[in-house]
């Protein structure tokens, strides 16, 4: 049993907020990326999941404007910190969120408990290897945010696609405009029907552009 109190004593945290719609949303996060490197090369595994990423952010926005139907059940790939799941949750989806590093997965129930009421459907937080994708049901919409770095993953995104994804569900992607992701959608289009918008979000900074896709099987 997951305990907020072991998971404090265990991990140094700092806390971020959201808004989303009418809702705010506190987060957890690492307080330093130290302890989650591999000391002997930092860019293997590098904890991406760590931080709360402006395509996460979008993809919560649009699912929190999508009518929930408690008939039909949601499952995030990739989920970090929990952001796009919870937020989904909190808005009446029935949700699974799924992740395969384990201290990713902490955070994430850590967040679900200080962020959803005990009237949000219940969430199902669980472990998922892309490579042995393991769950037994099958969802009616798959969700996930900055899932597509490497030409790696694209085969086993697509076969989790094609075991999980019912076949009149919907795929959503958001995720930065580079190379991988143009050229991941480019693959999958040849298995589905691929729609694209482009969200922006600017920063006194920066502008940063964001690919929001939809996918359904042809």
């Amino acid at each position: 049993m997951f305990s907020l109190d072991l998971f404090r004593k265990k991990y140094k945290t700092d806390s971020t907020k959201v808004k989303i719609l009418d809702q705010r949303f506190s987060f957890f996060i690492p307080r330093e990326l130290e302890p989650y490197l591999d000391q002997n090369d930092v860019f293997h595994n590098f904890p991406l999941w760590a931080k709360i990423w402006e395509p996460s952010v979008v993809l919560a926005d649009h699912l929190a404007s999508l009518t929930p139907n408690g008939g039909k059940n949601l499952l995030e790939i990739g989920c970090g910190l929990g952001l796009v799941g919870i937020v989904a949750a909190a808005f009446g989806h029935k949700v699974t969120m799924t992740e395969q590093n384990s201290d990713a997965l902490n955070f994430a129930r850590a967040n679900a408990l200080t962020n959803l009421s005990p009237s949000s459907p219940p969430i199902d937080i669980r472990r998922l290897d892309w490579n042995h994708p393991d769950l037994d049901d099958m969802f009616d919409l798959i969700v996930g945010s900055e899932v597509v770095y490497s030409q790696k993953d694209y085969d086993p995104l697509f076969r989790l696609f094609k075991k999980l994804l019912k076949s009149d569900g919907e795929i959503i992607l958001a995720e930065s405009f580079r190379e991988s992701s143009f050229n991941f959608f480019k693959e999958m289009s040849h298995s589905f029907e691929v729609k694209a918008q482009k969200k922006i979000i600017r920063t006194p900074e920066k502008e940063i552009r964001i690919m929001l896709c939809s996918m359904k099987f042809k």
